[in-house]
């Protein structure tokens, strides 16, 4: 039998740490807690997890700067849970590579619904291996995504946007396309500019061929 999928809660507050337990726990998931941003960090190293809930305002090492750290070496699926309402630390948040971004407070159903969700992307993708278009190549089987010979490291959201891309080079894609990518956890417009900001960040010099059209969206430009 397969060993269920783990989630690490970043959380400091004990209260809601244990309701998020207790519903991940109820719905077969495998739980591990970090209480300050050094243990979540050591947590993700050694325990694995295939999801991570993160709370912005943790002790000893904030939340952004987990996320940070994480996402230079990893693209596991990090959902940011924070009381922090501003836009700006949403937008600072996503171009980071969250996948998402929950306010507190919250449901905790809907919680375990978008970790379900984004699990549900990263294991559910078995499209066609592999697509090209100029430098690029996506190989869908082993969820990759390559610039000339270089492997570039990308998030759940940033792949699925990126493939779409690749696979359909130089079409124009309406922000409204791209949004129904992401199902019934469909993130907002601006959220999707977030994604593709970072996506071309992530592209380095190659990253300009992802065009804005403008009063539309975006295009990957092959040649």
């Amino acid at each position: 039998m397969d060993m269920a999928e783990m989630v690490l809660v970043g959380e400091d507050e004990r209260q809601i740490a244990d309701l998020l337990e207790m519903f991940l726990r109820a719905e077969g998931y495998r739980t591990e807690r970090g209480r300050t941003g050094k243990e979540i960090l050591q947590l993700w190293r050694s325990a694995q997890p295939d999801a991570i809930l993160l709370d912005l305002m943790l002790p000893e090492l904030d939340g952004l700067s987990v996320l940070r750290q994480i996402r230079a070496e990893s693209s596991v699926p990090i959902l940011i849970v924070t009381a922090r309402v501003e836009d700006i630390d949403r937008l600072i948040g996503l171009e980071l590579g969250a996948d998402d971004y929950i306010l507190k407070p919250f449901n905790p159903r809907e919680v375990v619904a978008r970790v379900r969700a984004v699990l549900r992307r990263v294991r559910g993708w078995s499209p066609p291996p592999t697509w090209t278009a100029g430098p690029f190549r996506v190989d869908e089987q082993a969820m990759q995504a390559y610039c000339g010979d270089r492997a570039v490291l990308l998030t759940p959201v940033q792949f699925r946007l990126f493939s779409c891309m690749v696979r359909s080079a130089g079409k124009a894609f309406h922000r409204s396309e791209l949004l129904d990518l992401f199902e019934e956890d469909a993130p907002d417009a601006r959220t999707i500019d977030a994604h593709i900001k970072n996506l071309r960040a992530r592209l380095g010099q190659e990253g300009r061929r992802i065009e804005t059209v403008r009063g539309v969206g975006y295009r990957l430009n092959p040649s």
